[in-house]
């Protein structure tokens, strides 16, 4: 019996990477999931019989969570297939990186719809139901870009520091009604559109954060199970870096003869 056997959760962005991560040991701690996805269809399915084949519980179901109706199907969809909601994990999102004067109206919509607007809604029409549970939790990913400045991010880093305030304001407002809110900020966390980015390496991944590896989603993962969990009973309204930390470092460094060899 996991931690969390008994309760029913919703990952949003779970065909691939972070997402898939999350929903992989959420399932091996005993939660039904509900694995939302946009276009990794293949992915998600195979993701579902992995968990099956583990002995778990999920389903997989396509959403655009550009559009509130989607995002209210796609909860009342998981609600009908397990019967109820206690964790959502808000996951979803969308990059543009571009020079911030050549964001035009178009892209800046397309950035603030997901990342935003969609946590907004999900989280909205997820809340009435996990009071009927007399409480749950909720987890937005956020990112490292919602707490430092780094170019071409510009709608992306402003997306993720309304998800913070978002965070703490909603802990508050729903402290009373016993349902958790907490962030988590990834920082360079290796995943396959990575390898998409000209001349990037896994070498190269390694020097970028003080710990000296890239991260893996697995370990986004293991800070979920564990804000999610009766472990964390105490902590809401908080943001946590999984950074190796790179929110920590110092900017401005150069070689004083103290570097690790």
């Amino acid at each position: 019996m996991g931690t969390l056997s008994g309760r029913v959760a919703v990952v949003t962005g779970a065909g691939i990477g972070i997402g898939k991560g999350i929903a992989l040991a959420l399932a091996q701690q005993g939660a039904a999931v509900m694995i939302n996805y946009a276009h990794s269809e293949q992915q998600a399915q195979e993701t579902v019989e992995e968990i099956k084949r583990l002995g778990g519980n999920a389903a997989a179901l396509k959403s655009d969570l550009h559009h509130v109706s989607e995002c209210q199907h796609l909860i009342d969809t998981t609600v009908q297939t397990f019967g109820g909601l206690d964790i959502l994990v808000n996951n979803a999102g969308v990059t543009r990186a571009d020079n911030f004067l050549n964001i035009n109206e178009e892209t800046y919509n397309d950035v603030f719809n997901l990342n935003m607007r969609g946590y907004f809604f999900c989280a909205q029409q997820a809340v009435p139901h996990m009071l009927k549970r007399g409480g749950g939790n909720i987890i937005n990913i956020t990112s490292v870009h919602g707490y430092a400045g780094f170019t071409r991010h510009s709608v992306y880093a402003a997306t993720k520091g309304a998800i913070n305030a978002f965070t703490r304001e909603l802990a508050i407002e729903l402290a009373p009604q016993r349902i958790r809110v907490n962030a988590i900020g990834p920082g360079v966390i290796e995943v396959p559109r990575y390898f998409d980015i000209p001349n990037y390496t896994a070498d190269f991944g390694d020097t970028l954060s003080p710990w000296g590896r890239t991260g893996r989603p697995e370990d986004v993962a293991s800070a979920v199970t564990f804000l999610v969990s009766d472990a964390a009973d105490f902590i809401t309204g908080q943001i946590l870096y999984v950074d190796g930390g790179v929110t920590a470092r110092m900017s401005l460094w150069w070689d004083q003869g103290d570097k690790p060899q």
